[in-house]
């Protein structure tokens, strides 16, 4: 028995699941639709996503939309919507780039979304108003055997960390999943597909819409004028190839069920430092009370901000990962090093420029020497801003361009010791001993 055949054992829903989730559904639309008439309102409903289209895995979400005419005002949708969402599930309210409600039934994760019931998707009004169409697509454009397929497909990624559209992930979402599924055929042809993809590749499942840029563009067959694929980051990206090469030339259950890997203790990180000649540094800021997907974003801003801020005063960052949990941000960073010398070389401007006078007037009684000509031009050795990375990013972390709510105030900062003592081992170890998910 191939590998893919073992897996799909594994993770197809079996009949009493199907059986099981179809009567919770059918059970949640029966007490909408019982809500929608008590109070005379005037909607359609649907079940969108994996479990409308029966391309689950085990446990699925049910996405459960309330259509609204096209002519309702927006406010009245979400108010309704989200009311109803409210009374019947008893939920919280979540907002993305739409208004919804998330609760429980049945124990079932249900998302209750308003949208506007549309026949085409020429004039959208709100973000999820292509969802219903998405569904009609992928029932009418993929056969069962592919629904299996794009089983395998979603599993694979969620095994080597490239599955969802999230901030946090920056990958895959489920419908391009299936949309990749229709276009190849099955599993092992998207894989060599992706083999030969390079940044910037696009596909197109039925026409091609305007010139678009990103790591993959992959046109919306109900709408060409977006591309499925916007979320995925060029790593991401690079991960699935190098993930589906090493899959073709040595297939294995790893990639679609990774071990959980074992952190790596005090001494073996300072060991790898030491093999390194590296040195650690964490910066930990509290959690603000937002939106989680937002946060996501501003985490990964702030990653990227704090990472330039160190290679600006030369600290140079080899890599760097970040963490989020109930109370605080974490980023770790792997640096050449941690401590500079006192002074560096300054370079000035050219000795035959009108300039080269004010900057040696400048310089005259530096207390660490004369200016000096060398490759034509006045140098002269000048005392350095921050001797440590940690008083260089107390410094300068506030004026660097991190995420809007994260609030600088709230910073601190683990040198070396303080690191490998209290930052957490496995975002240390991740840091330190990077290794494909399929590889440990």
């Amino acid at each position: 028995m191939s590998v893919e055949s073992e897996v799909l054992e594994m993770i197809r829903p079996t009949s009493d699941e199907v059986r099981s989730i179809t009567d919770t559904a059918e059970h949640l639309k029966k007490l909408v639709l019982r809500y929608i008439s008590d109070h005379g309102l005037n909607i359609q409903v649907r079940f969108v996503g994996s479990f409308a289209k029966g391309t689950f895995l085990s446990k699925p979400d049910l996405d459960f939309f309330i259509l609204f005419p096209e002519n309702t005002p927006r406010k009245e949708l979400e108010d309704t919507g989200l009311r109803i969402g409210e009374d019947l599930l008893h939920g919280i309210r979540k907002y993305s780039e739409h208004p919804y409600t998330r609760g429980v039934y049945e124990g079932i994760d249900v998302d209750l979304v308003p949208s506007y019931n549309l026949v085409t998707t020429d004039k959208l009004q709100t973000a999820v108003d292509r969802t219903p169409f998405h569904t009609n697509y992928i029932l009418t454009h993929m056969t069962d055997e592919q629904k299996d397929q794009t089983r395998l497909l979603k599993k694979f990624m969620k095994g080597i960390g490239t599955y969802g559209a999230e901030p946090n992930t920056r990958g895959f979402s489920g419908y391009l999943c299936e949309l990749l599924i229709v276009h190849y055929g099955s599993f092992i042809k998207v894989l060599e597909g992706a083999t030969e993809w390079k940044e910037g590749t696009t596909l197109s499942i039925d026409k091609k819409g305007p010139p678009m840029v990103g790591p993959l563009v992959v046109y919306d067959p109900v709408d060409q004028r977006r591309n499925v694929a916007s979320a995925v980051h060029i790593d991401t990206l690079a991960l699935f190839m190098v993930a589906a090469r090493a899959y073709l030339a040595s297939p294995s259950k790893k990639f679609f069920f990774p071990v959980d890997r074992k952190p790596l203790s005090k001494e073996e990180l300072q060991e790898k430092a030491n093999i390194d000649g590296s040195r650690i540094i964490t910066v930990v800021f509290k959690r603000p009370d937002t939106i989680e997907d937002n946060l996501y974003s501003q985490l990964w801003k702030t990653q990227n901000a704090l990472a330039k801020k160190l290679n600006d005063f030369d600290y140079n960052v080899l890599r760097c990962v970040h963490n989020m949990n109930n109370k605080t941000l974490e980023i770790a960073f792997e640096l050449e090093r941690d401590i500079l010398s006192k002074t560096y070389k300054h370079i000035g401007p050219p000795v035959w420029v009108k300039s080269a006078d004010s900057f040696l007037s400048k310089w005259k009684k530096n207390e660490f020497g004369d200016p000096f000509v060398e490759d034509g031009c006045w140098n002269v050795i000048a005392e350095r801003m921050y001797f440590t990375a940690q008083e260089m990013l107390t410094d300068e972390a506030a004026i660097s361009g991190i995420g809007r709510e994260i609030d600088p105030n709230t910073m601190k900062i683990r040198d070396h010791e303080s690191s490998l003592k209290d930052t957490d081992p496995l975002l240390l170890t991740e840091l330190m001993d990077p290794k494909q998910s399929w590889e440990i």
